[in-house]
């Protein structure tokens, strides 16, 4: 047991010994890490100082700059309200210097304004004395001479129309024959000038269409059995069908222009197809109308784009465009008015009116024609009722109801429309009409002309757009002049049919003979 405590004792002590060391060991390493951080913090701490030891210089170096900039500028601002100071004391010694001298302008404007009141009251005075003395002198002028001054000068008037009266009637009368034949060279030059300008071509539309076939064998066809088949077509294309011995064609008569192209456009589908017969003629007339109507929507289109016209509806287009198949003495009604727009467009701009107005008033002016064979009233009335209900300009519709002159003409637009209208009509080739018809229209101008009294003789002239009246001076005087030649107007209007307008005029011419012997 002694053994074994003893070996107890002894590995206890050698124990003891070696966790000794090792805590010993442990201690110096802790300690020599605790005092390098020590190191460590007090040169951190150190450097800081240092730092702020920087800080502190450049801050009192700072703020002895400050100082000294704050003092310049105090300085600079002290010297500049110095100069202001005594600018502002310059200023308010030349403001009261300008008071002085404005009060002193003043008191002379005071006075000026004085003394004209003073001159403005003696001129009235005088002026109050020369009209005393005015009226004196003229009631001691009245006594001498026993008139009045009214008198005096209704005298004097007399004395001067009775003295110098026909040589300034003559003068008048010569100053207006100048005036007027410089007014119609203009107005002849402007025509020429817009005619020439616009080149359109030269034709006319007659009353029958010819439709090329090929082979007259075919004749036998269109006419059918006991001529069922041309009966049938007249019947549904309301035109004649001329067939005779003229080989290669047959000719369709008809004065409605739209019906003879429905039929000429009837009769090539039939000759195409080779199936003529009443049901076959029926069908075929049906289909071509349509068409027909398409078109006239397509030549109301072409008409307004030609025109540069705009916002018209699609109504009154097929209204326009049934214009094309309208013809007034052989002239193509919408032909006629483009034709006119044009012509009036280019007068409009160079008189100065409104050339929108002209370009409308001229496209539109006959658009009566177009409906008046289906409608009660003249192509002016008719035309005028087309567009009020398509709301057209007012303007526009007075040009369409005054073209021909059946109410007065109240703007100038008017005029031109009118015009040109009579100008369209009138060129060469534009209308024709037989030889029979002409010299007929001629006589009946003529001889109505010389059923009313007093008339000697009667001349139409011009192709019969004037008439010449040549009148007995016994039995016309001035005055019945003026009404014979009304009255020859208003009845031609009434009784005959005719193009454009006719001028009527009445010639009295005074003839005194005398012998010397």
């Amino acid at each position: 047991m002694d053994i074994i405590a003893l070996i107890a004792l002894a590995i206890g002590g050698a124990l003891g010994i070696y966790l000794g060391r090792s805590l010993f060991s442990k201690g110096s390493t802790i300690s020599r890490s605790l005092q390098q951080e020590i190191d460590e913090k007090e040169g951190r701490l150190r450097d800081l100082k240092t730092k702020i030891s920087d800080s502190e210089s450049r801050i009192r170096s700072a703020e002895a700059e400050a100082k000294a900039t704050a003092k310049e500028v105090l300085a600079d601002a002290r010297l500049q309200a110095r100069e202001l100071t005594g600018k502002i004391e310059k200023d308010q010694v030349r403001l009261e210097e300008k008071e002085r001298g404005l009060d002193q302008k003043v008191q002379e404007l005071a006075l000026q304004r004085t003394n004209l009141e003073k001159s403005q009251s003696h001129v009235k005075e005088l002026e109050t004395e020369l009209k005393d003395a005015s009226s004196a002198h003229r009631q001691a002028l009245e006594k001498v001479a026993k008139l009045s001054t009214e008198q005096a000068k209704e005298q004097l008037a007399h004395e001067l129309e009775a003295e110098f009266g026909e040589f300034f009637a003559k003068r008048i009368k010569a100053k207006e024959q100048e005036i007027e034949q410089t007014v119609e060279d203009r107005a002849r030059d402007l025509m020429a000038q817009a005619m020439q300008r616009f080149a359109s071509e030269v034709a006319s539309e007659s009353t029958t269409t010819a439709v090329q076939i090929p082979s007259d064998d075919i004749k036998g066809k269109i006419i059918g059995k006991e001529g069922r088949n041309i009966n049938a077509f007249e019947q549904a294309t309301g035109v004649d069908v001329i067939i005779d011995d003229t080989p290669g064609i047959i000719v369709l008569s008809g004065f409605d222009l739209a019906r003879r192209y429905v039929a000429k456009l009837a009769m090539e589908k039939l000759i195409q197809d080779g199936r003529i017969q009443p049901a076959r003629i029926e069908e075929i007339v049906g289909k071509m109308k349509e068409q027909v109507g398409k078109m006239m929507l397509e030549f109301g289109k072409r008409a307004v784009d030609e025109l540069n016209i705009t916002g018209y509806p699609t109504d009154l287009l097929k209204i326009i465009g049934r214009l094309r198949f309208r013809t007034s003495y052989g002239q193509n009604i919408l032909k006629h008015s483009v034709e006119m727009a044009h012509i009036g467009r280019m007068l409009a701009e160079e008189l100065g009116v409104d050339p929108t107005i002209v370009l409308e008033g001229c496209l539109l002016h006959d658009i009566g024609k177009a409906l008046d064979h289906e409608v009660i009233g003249t192509h002016v009335e008719i035309g005028v009722e087309i567009c009020k209900r398509f709301k057209i300009r007012d303007p526009v519709i007075h040009c369409v109801a005054a073209h021909h002159e059946d109410i007065p003409m109240a703007t100038p637009e008017a005029f031109v429309v009118a015009a040109v209208d009579a100008l369209s009509g009138a060129r060469p080739g534009a209308r024709k009409e037989s030889i029979e018809a002409y010299f007929k229209r001629l006589r009946d101008l003529e001889e109505l002309t010389k059923k009313f009294e007093g008339v000697q003789r009667a001349f139409a002239v011009s192709a019969g757009r004037e008439i010449r009246v040549y009148v007995d001076t016994k039995k016309v005087n001035d005055l019945e002049q003026e009404k014979l030649a009304k009255s020859i107007a208003e009845n031609i209007e009434n009784e005959l049919t005719y193009p454009g307008i006719i001028k009527v005029n009445v010639i009295r011419e005074r003839r005194i003979e005398e012998s010397a012997r």
